[in-house]
Parts: C-alpha cells; sequence; structure tokens
C-alpha cells in the first residue's frame, strides 16, 4: 500500500504533507502534488497534515486511477522535501469541482 494524492490538491498545493514526510515522496508539478509510490512507506502521516483533504491510501475505492496518475507524475514532475507557499488563490479553489480537466484538459486515462 501507499498513498496517493487526488484531484482536490490541484491549484490548492498547500504543501503542509511535505512537511511531516520522513522519505520525501512528494513530487511537485505546477498545479499539484503527487506521491511517489516506490518512495512511500505508508506511514501515513501526510493524511491527516493536508488542510485540502487530497490524500488517500491507493487502497480505497476508486484510488486505482490515481495510484496510476501519481507515479506517472512522480517519475516526471521534481522530488521536493520542503514546504513550499501555495497559489494565494488556493482557498479558492478547495472543494472546486472539475480541478483534473481545468487543469490537465482531458481527464487522464488511468482516471477513467
Amino acid at each position: 500500500m501507499a498513498y496517493v494524492v487526488t484531484e482536490n490538491c490541484i491549484r490548492c498545493k498547500y504543501m503542509d504533507c511535505v512537511s511531516v514526510c520522513p522519505v520525501d515522496c512528494f513530487h511537485e508539478g505546477e498545479s499539484m502534488l503527487v506521491i511517489d509510490p516506490d518512495v512511500c512507506i505508508d506511514c501515513g502521516v501526510c493524511t491527516p497534515e493536508c488542510p485540502a483533504d487530497a490524500i488517500r491510501p491507493d487502497v480505497d475505492d476508486g484510488m486505482r486511477g490515481w495510484a496510476v496518475f501519481n507515479a506517472k507524475y512522480a517519475s516526471a514532475w521534481r522530488s521536493i522535501s520542503s514546504k513550499g507557499l501555495p497559489p494565494d488563490d488556493a482557498p479558492a479553489w478547495d472543494g472546486a469541482q472539475g480541478k483534473l480537466q481545468a487543469a490537465f484538459g482531458a481527464a487522464d486515462p488511468a482516471l477513467a
């Protein structure tokens, strides 16, 4: 099992999760973070730290596509080990619908 970052991180990117991760498994893209499943040690300390409630165990219902999505982008985006600044408009995006479509165009086939 590993943890995955889901759609609600898009445009929020608070990064509180990064500061508590003991193994630096987070990777940063322009609009969101993802977790590298090969580095994640399944400790779960990141989950309660996420203000957007965007982190889930990959074994939860509906998370298989997000696991593939996280692995795909973790291999493409840079690893981060410290908290950065969230976007100024993050609170306005928290809980918004359709963020995956807005940030990535067509929904990723892994999530279909």
